[in-house]
């Protein structure tokens, strides 16, 4: 089981030059774990899609509906107090350390491709390669 932060949850679903790598991640290990926040940072992802005209409206629906599909009963709440601590020892987002906050609680690897929570937070943070390397 890992945590996996939006961008990998998006890297596996849509073309990207990580996809590849992360089809073999989920190969490895397909337990995906995140906190109920990846949900909205998907869907700005499949915006973002949709505005550039790279999928359709249909193809962001049916998307969606395959990720929540993965994702199902695999989403945590994290206590706030658990994620300011995190904010207030680093410079990362709020948004980043709800993933480190999982992870922390779970006590398994966040596996992100994210450079600033890669080295704030090396002791839980993994990126996707070193993931499927080790």
């Amino acid at each position: 089981m890992i945590v996996a932060d939006t961008n990998i949850i998006s890297y596996l679903l849509l073309p990207t030059p990580y996809s590849d790598t992360v089809d073999k991640l989920y190969k490895l290990d397909s337990e995906w774990v995140a906190p109920t926040l990846w949900k909205s940072e998907f869907r700005n992802v499949l915006t973002l899609y949709l505005r550039k005209e790279i999928i359709t409206f249909e193809k962001a629906l049916q998307l969606q509906e395959t990720v929540e599909s993965i994702m199902a009963h695999n989403e945590f709440d994290i206590p706030s107090a658990q994620i300011l601590t995190l904010v207030n020892k680093s410079n990362c987002s709020s948004y980043d350390c709800e993933f480190v906050a999982l992870a922390q609680y779970l006590n398994i690897s966040l596996v992100t491709n994210d450079k600033k929570v890669l080295r704030e937070f090396s002791s839980v943070a993994t990126s996707v390669v070193d993931f499927i390397e080790t």
